[in-house]
């Protein structure tokens, strides 16, 4: 029985990473909600607070959401008037995406987000910073 513990659920990290990512994006949710944001969503404007006026490829390293992914997206954020969709000076086919002063208000109220879920969390410091340097290591290598 023992060469097949490999096969065994409890030694399976893919299933711990997959239980942990749920179980974060509900803890995300309603303080989300309160922002009008799912995840993804949430995720994009985290991305464009940090460097606004990328074009959507710049978009699609940073979040890592494939373009058929982040369209949707950015349609969903622009319809709620936080962004909005210029085309590039530089490239007439291209488009870039920009934060509006409604998306700039936004960015206060998130303030407060990562402190309210690392209080549901806690972890110290240390801990967190590791996780993220491992999930970092394990994005990397696959």
């Amino acid at each position: 029985m023992s060469e097949y513990n490999q096969l065994k659920l409890e030694n399976q990290i893919c299933h711990s990473l997959y239980s942990a990512t749920n179980a974060l994006i509900r803890a995300y949710r309603p303080l989300l909600e309160v922002l009008d944001l799912t995840y993804p969503q949430y995720l994009v404007m985290l991305a464009l607070w940090e460097d606004d006026g990328v074009m959507i490829k710049r978009l699609v390293e940073r979040t890592r959401l494939d373009a058929g992914t982040l369209t949707p997206i950015l349609k969903r954020l622009e319809q709620k008037e936080i962004i909005e969709r210029q085309t590039s000076e530089v490239d007439s086919r291209q488009k870039v995406i920009l934060v509006t002063e409604a998306g700039r208000l936004l960015q206060s109220k998130a303030a407060s987000v990562p402190e309210a879920l690392s209080c549901k969390i806690k972890f110290s410091h240390e801990e967190a910073v590791l996780l993220k340097q491992l999930t970092e290591k394990l994005y990397s290598a696959i």
